[in-house]
């Protein structure tokens, strides 16, 4: 049996300015056509890094060799990450618009004449806006004419590649095009992981909000980015200087590049190498809805169950 690794040269820079370069590295890998992504992912993990903000690679050579079959990682599996806020009875997700309200339309006892004897079910009533929890901007949430949640073709919504721009930590409450300049966007969800998620649900949570600067916005469209999400109130500044305009909602949604807002959880995500999806109902007419959002990685299953090589999360600022 024979397993494979990856030799290189890497440069990792971290959030707030510090790197680490090294030269003649050798990491496992799960296969022969391993991304330079999916390496920089188990690089960072096997290197015990944390708060990584970018990973150059150089010089990567794959190759196998015969496999070490005691105590080694052999196997690779898949991790899910959730991004979605649950949505409960009475939530705040949005201040000023109102909560859902989760009420018994058929409760178990009251099914039980409907059924033989011992089947019963339970069936609830939902009562709610579209903006509700983690939800899905699609184009007609701007446009009149603009596709609607049943229009989004199923390629901007599911198993895109992610590559996650931090600016949590840095003190500055906008994305700028700068932060995504050197990134490849194009075919990409784009996740703005600005920390804004820490104040979810509470009066905080809309106050000088982070959001997406609108050349920054202009940028996304300009560079073919498949999708756009948030860690915060909005992808827009909402706060009174703004005069109530929305740049990147515009920009975006009229180039039909479907945003997510109120995204929590990206601080578990490496930069780049994870797959990210947020899938509505597929609803005629509506152009907002909540999604259940979520990321797969690969990571490595050792054989003696001490830690795996997977992504070790970063840790949120304060």
């Amino acid at each position: 049996m024979l397993q494979y690794r990856a030799e290189l040269d890497a440069a990792v820079t971290l959030v707030g300015g510090g790197s680490v370069r090294a030269g003649g590295l050798c990491v496992d890998v799960p296969h022969a056509d391993v991304t330079h992504a999916e390496i920089a992912m188990l690089l960072v993990a096997s290197l015990g890094l944390r708060d990584v903000e970018r990973v150059d690679l150089d010089s990567v050579r794959v190759f196998a060799e015969p496999a070490v079959t005691v105590g080694v990682r052999s196997a690779v599996r898949t991790r899910y990450v959730e991004l979605s806020h649950v949505i409960a009875d009475g939530l705040t997700t949005y201040p000023g618009l109102p909560a859902p309200v989760i009420s018994p339309h058929l409760t178990w006892s009251d099914s039980r004449s409907r059924y033989a004897p011992g089947t019963e079910f339970s069936m609830e009533r939902i009562e709610m806006v579209g903006p509700t929890g983690t939800y899905l901007d699609s184009p007609r949430h701007r446009y009149p004419d603009g596709a609607d949640l049943a229009g989004l073709p199923l390629e901007r919504l599911a198993d895109l590649p992610a590559v996650v721009v931090r600016i949590v930590g840095t003190g500055r409450r906008t994305v700028e095009a700068d932060d995504l300049e050197p990134l490849n966007l194009a075919g990409h969800a784009v996740l703005l992981h600005t920390g804004g998620d820490r104040h979810f649900g509470t009066p905080q949570y809309a106050v000088d909000a982070p959001y997406l600067a609108p050349d920054a916005a202009r940028l996304l469209v300009e560079r073919g980015a498949a999708l756009v999400g948030i860690d915060s109130v909005n992808v827009d500044d909402t706060s009174a200087a703004s005069g109530g305009e929305r740049p990147a909602h515009t920009a975006l949604l009229a180039a039909g590049i479907p945003i997510v807002e109120h995204l929590t959880g990206l601080a578990e995500l490496p930069p780049t190498g994870a797959r990210f999806t947020a899938a509505p109902p597929r609803i005629s007419g509506v152009g907002t809805f909540p999604v259940r959002a979520f990321a797969v990685m690969p990571y490595f299953e050792p054989h003696d169950h001490t830690r795996s090589a997977g992504w070790l999360p970063t840790q949120s600022q304060p």
